[in-house]
C-alpha cells in the first residue's frame, strides 16, 4: 500500500493503484441507494442464484465496487467481509459499507498478493462498460482461485440499448448467447444463469424513446434510474417480486454463476438462450 485516505465511515482506502478516470455517469452514484428498487432486486436475485456460495466461501471481492452496495448488502445479509476494487476515487469516498477493505486497485497491475487469492468475485454492471472485454477478463482471472466462481451481472438485451446507456458508458447489452460466447472465449463456462427485470421491460421501453434527443448526461441517468418519488419505488419493488427465478424468458438484466472450464475434456459448450 503506497498511501491511504478515508471515506466518509473513517475507514482506511488502500492505494494499491492510483486513481483513474472510469466509463461510469457520476450521477449514477448520486441516485442508486440501498432502498433503490433495483438495487434491492437485484440483491434478491444474487441470494437466489448464489446465496449458497456466499455462505461457504471463503474470501470474496468485488471488481468495480463504486460506493459499496452490494459490499453492504452481503454484510448485511451475511455477516461478511467484501474486498472491494475500483479505480474511482470519488465512488470509494462514498462507499457506505462498514467492515469490507477498500482498495484503489488496477487489476491489469496483477498484484502478487491478490494472485488466485478470492473463491467467490463479483463483477456487477461492469464489463458492458469494457471495451476489451479480453483483456479485462484475463486479468480479472488472475485473482480468481482456481476452483473458485465468478458472478456477473449485465444489462440485458441489444433491442434496449438507449441514449441512457450511452450516458452511463455502457458500450453493450448482452443475450444469454453473447455472454455464453464471451466467457466461453476466456475459458469460463456458465454453470446457472437467470433474466430478471421482467416487470421494468415496458418502462425500459418507454425510456427507450422518451429519452431520443436528449443531450445531458445527468439529466438522462435521472430520467432513467431515478424513481421520484417513494410510492414509484415502492411500487417498482412489489412488481420485482413477482417475478419467478430462475427465468429464461425476458428481462432487462442478466445474472450469471461462470466458473473456469474444464479444458481436459475437449469438448465445446454449445450456446442456449437467445
Amino acid at each position: 500500500m503506497s498511501c491511504s485516505d478515508q471515506n466518509i465511515c473513517g475507514r482506511a482506502i488502500e492505494y494499491l493503484s492510483p486513481p483513474a478516470s472510469v466509463s461510469m455517469a457520476q450521477h449514477w452514484f448520486e441516485i442508486a441507494s440501498l432502498d433503490h428498487f433495483w438495487i434491492r432486486r437485484r440483491f434478491a436475485v444474487l441470494q437466489n442464484l448464489a446465496g449458497r456460495s456466499i455462505c461457504n466461501a471463503h474470501e470474496l471481492a468485488e471488481i468495480g465496487c463504486g460506493h459499496g452496495l452490494l459490499q453492504r448488502q452481503i454484510e448485511d445479509a451475511y455477516g461478511r467481509g467484501v474486498c472491494g476494487f475500483d479505480l474511482n476515487e470519488n465512488a470509494l469516498k462514498q462507499n457506505v459499507s462498514q467492515r469490507s477493505r477498500l482498495c484503489c486497485y488496477d487489476i491489469y497491475q496483477r498484484d502478487a498478493t491478490l494472485c488466485e487469492r478470492f473463491d467467490l468475485i463479483f463483477l456487477f454492471d461492469v464489463i458492458e462498460h469494457i471495451s476489451d472485454e479480453t483483456s479485462f477478463l484475463q486479468a480479472l482471472l488472475y485473482h480468481l482461485a482456481p476452483e473458485g466462481l465468478l458472478v456477473v451481472n449485465v444489462p440485458a438485451g441489444h433491442w434496449a440499448y438507449s441514449s441512457y446507456d450511452s450516458a452511463a458508458g455502457h458500450v453493450r447489452r448482452y443475450s444469454p448467447k453473447t455472454l455464453r460466447r464471451t466467457m466461453n472465449a476466456n475459458n469460463l463456462a456458465i454453470k446457472s444463469w437467470t433474466y430478471w427485470g421482467l416487470a421494468f421491460v415496458p418502462s425500459l421501453l418507454i425510456r427507450k424513446f422518451w429519452l431520443m434527443g436528449k443531450h445531458d448526461q445527468s439529466e438522462i441517468i435521472a430520467s432513467g434510474f431515478d424513481p421520484r418519488f417513494t410510492a414509484v419505488n415502492s411500487m417498482m419493488g412489489y412488481l420485482s417480486r413477482l417475478e419467478w427465478l430462475p427465468q429464461k424468458f425476458l428481462g432487462t438484466s442478466l445474472m450469471a454463476v461462470l466458473e473456469r472450464r474444464d479444458l481436459s475434456s475437449g469438448a465445446s459448450e454449445r450456446p442456449s438462450g437467445n
